[in-house]
């Protein structure tokens, strides 16, 4: 099958589950072998000596050895893969390393559980293979077996001592990535009868970012780099990017650490970030002045190296946002430098901005107060309105009152003088004691019963007054009445006690 091929058939293999995965590339094996068998029969024998022969005797003229030799731990892998038994068992006995690698860290062990091959892994098991050996992605035997669904293997290497909780790479343990139902409820009800708690689970999670964060903070505090290089060209905070180390990022950022240094590739910790798929990682670094257009190598930006869509729509929004800003800031220095060049210029400006900031906060304080106060002047004016409103309304209703009074009073004052007038008996001929008795009913009310000592009450006063013109008429009587007289008592009596009713009314009237 050509690179394209397998190139294009990429998406449609995304889309299917890790089992689906592992069939097709069982069954893609086995077509593998079949055909090289294939090939090794249609090959006649005599043409293969002839050729091997040929070489050798050419090689032997020549004085060179154009043979090709693999080392022996190639060797056990290529037989591994080959579920080949017994030229491992060969090889092992021979002293070759169980736990050989090959460029990935992939052992004869790991590649025993892809292929389901039981008989195999206890070979290696019994040879003393690392039941816990892990690749460059820290993936044990045990997350391979999980992973793959095969739960025969699964309850062999736990029962020869595998860890259930390992972490890989990713942060994930080997239940984590099980998709096989029976698998997993094999690895639970394990993981629950070893006592195993979900708070243990979240240490043991943290367990590898805590012990990285705490030996930067001890170098930090002895004074040394936080920028050292490893074999690779990686830094402390390309390896906290691609694990997903988010504390160790923030440290590491708090400490003014580069964020657009690369290793041997070219890759930046925003390309380890974006690859594995750590998203609040690559806005931290964004944000912190990583280049979402900066390139590897291979001329890789972060968003051509990460594989997740939603995470790609997310970087291509964030390095809109970063292009937008870098042409504003652009456009702002070009400003600044065609208007002027001084220093003070540009510190009277600043300032000037910033106190015209700081005055515009002030107005807006004081146009605040200004609008309470001004409400409370409203208010106050209004009450005062409404309490001058009703004091007016109040004087009109005494005036009128008072009005309505005095017109009642007068009109009692002239009923009573013409009843007077009317109804008064003949008077007796001028004496002294009349004068006396007259004078002493002006001075004094008898229905009150009040002196007025010379400074008489408005009752009194309009009493005396009234009295006194019924006084002079009855004197002008007199004269072209002399012959008619009645007895004074009588008369006296009949005064007084009009004059006392009258009194009464009046006062009345007035209080009323």
């Amino acid at each position: 099958m050509d690179h394209s091929d397998l190139v294009a058939e990429l998406p449609r293999i995304e889309k299917l589950t890790a089992a689906e995965r592992l069939k097709i590339a069982r069954d893609r094996r086995v077509n593998q072998i079949l055909r090289h068998e294939q090939y090794e029969r249609d090959f006649p024998l005599s043409v293969k000596k002839d050729k091997f022969f040929s070489n050798h005797r050419s090689n032997k003229r020549t004085g060179q050895n154009r043979g090709i030799h693999f080392v022996h731990s190639v060797i056990l892998l290529e037989a591994a893969a080959r579920n080949d038994i017994e030229e491992v068992r060969r090889l092992l006995l021979q002293g070759v390393c169980p736990d050989s690698q090959n460029e990935d860290g992939l052992t004869a062990l790991h590649q025993c559980c892809i292929d389901d091959s039981e008989s195999m892994m206890k070979l290696l098991l019994e040879f003393g293979a690392n039941v816990n050996a892990e690749d460059s992605e820290k993936w044990t035997p045990l997350h391979a077996a999980a992973t793959c669904g095969h739960l025969h293997l699964v309850k062999y290497l736990i029962g020869q001592g595998a860890n259930m909780l390992a972490v890989n790479a990713d942060g994930n343990m080997p239940y984590d990535i099980c998709e096989d139902e029976p698998t997993l409820d094999y690895i639970e009800s394990e993981m629950a009868r070893e006592g195993v708690t979900q708070e243990l689970i979240d240490e043991i999670r943290a367990s590898t970012e805590k012990r990285m964060l705490t030996d930067l903070k001890n170098l930090a505090a002895q004074g040394e780099s936080l920028e050292y290089v490893d074999y690779v060209g990686a830094r402390p905070l390309h390896i906290a990017a691609a694990n997903g180390y988010l504390s160790v990022v923030e440290f590491l950022l708090d400490q003014h650490v580069t964020t657009d240094s690369s290793d041997n590739d070219g890759w930046q910790p925003i390309h380890a970030a974006a690859c594995w798929g750590h998203l609040e990682i690559v806005e931290l670094l964004v944000q912190n002045g990583s280049d979402l257009n900066a390139q590897t190598k291979n001329h890789e930006t972060p968003y051509d190296i990460c594989e997740d869509p939603e995470m790609k729509s997310r970087i291509a929004a964030l390095r809109t946002e970063q292009e937008s800003r870098a042409r504003a800031g652009n456009q702002k220095t070009k400003r600044s430098q065609s208007t002027s060049t001084n220093t003070r210029t540009h510190s009277i400006r600043r300032n000037s901005t910033r106190d015209k900031g700081q005055i515009s906060k002030r107005q807006i304080k004081n146009e605040a107060i200004f609008v309470i106060h001004q409400d409370d002047e409203r208010r106050t004016n209004h009450q005062n309105s409404n309490d001058k409103t009703k004091a007016d309304d109040q004087s009109q209703r005494t005036t009128a009152s008072a009005d309505a009074d005095a017109h009642t009073t007068a009109s009692f004052s002239s009923r009573l003088i013409n009843s007077n007038k009317r109804h008064a008996p003949p008077p007796p001929p001028p004496s002294s004691s009349y004068k006396a008795d007259t004078e002493l009913n002006v001075t004094k009310s008898p229905s009150s019963g009040n002196v007025s000592n010379g400074n008489p009450s408005p009752s009194n006063t309009w009493s005396s007054a009234t009295k006194k013109d019924a006084i002079d008429d009855a004197n002008s009587t007199v004269t072209s009445n002399a012959s008619q007289s009645a007895p004074l008592p009588k008369y006296q009596g009949e005064t007084t006690e009009l004059v006392g009713k009258k009194n009464a009314s009046s006062s009345c009237c007035t209080l009323s």
